[in-house]
């Protein structure tokens, strides 16, 4: 169903520090190119029918201003939208999850007419991280999850269905899922790497990473 390794290799990813009213905070980012047009690219990531087909099931308002809420998981606040014009389009929102405050930034980039980049950025101040999570996870904690939405974007966007939850979590837990949480893992290691931290704790981050996405941790571990 998943080419692992055509997808692990479509996704750039980066991992930089940057401040959030002055406070030091952590950035991840991750951009595909997809063969869609910006403008059903822009409808996959915007409406909560086909947000729900390739991420998780959305209620709320899903415009500037209003409220969303992942079943099972973050909610939020729509701060800034932009509809495709000129080629771009993209959306601001916060991410509200565990008690803690977070930004995501959705940027649409139309390639060419039947060709769209979408980009992701993931930026949480460094004091919001549980003791010890990022020299643990490193970034790869949140970004396989980000990158398992990449996934599921691809294959909606091909019109090859999806994962629901369970079967994801099946899925993620065989063979070509374990394949997967490993690459991936083993990617947003490089990004650490290329940001500057030590090489061989980036490493050891990606280990813990990948058992807890393959179901050997217990969150928390």
């Amino acid at each position: 169903m998943v080419d692992v390794n055509a997808q692990i290799d479509a996704v750039t990813r980066g991992a930089q520090l940057t401040e959030v009213d002055g406070e030091p905070a952590r950035a991840q980012s991750l951009s595909q190119v997809y063969p869609s047009s910006l403008a059903d690219v822009w409808d996959a990531v915007t409406s909560a029918d086909r947000i729900a087909r390739w991420f998780l099931p959305v209620t709320g308002d899903l415009r500037q201003g209003g409220r969303y809420q992942f079943e099972g998981n973050a909610d939020g606040e729509v701060l800034e939208c932009s509809p495709p014009t000129e080629g771009s389009a993209g959306y601001r929102a916060t991410w509200e999850f565990g008690g803690g405050t977070s930004w995501v930034t959705i940027a649409l980039r139309a390639v060419e007419d039947d060709t769209t980049e979408f980009a992701l950025t993931h930026v949480a101040r460094s004091a919001d991280l549980p003791p010890g999570f990022w020299e643990m996870y490193g970034p790869g904690a949140t970004g396989v999850g980000w990158d398992q939405g990449l996934m599921g974007l691809a294959l909606h966007l091909r019109g090859d269905g999806q994962l629901p939850p369970q079967a994801a979590e099946a899925w993620m837990v065989g063979e070509e899922g374990q394949r997967f949480a490993r690459r991936a893992a083993d990617g947003w290691a490089d990004a650490q790497i290329a940001a500057g931290d030590d090489a061989d704790a980036a490493r050891r981050a990606a280990d813990a990473t990948y058992a807890f996405y393959t179901g050997q941790t217990a969150p928390g571990e």
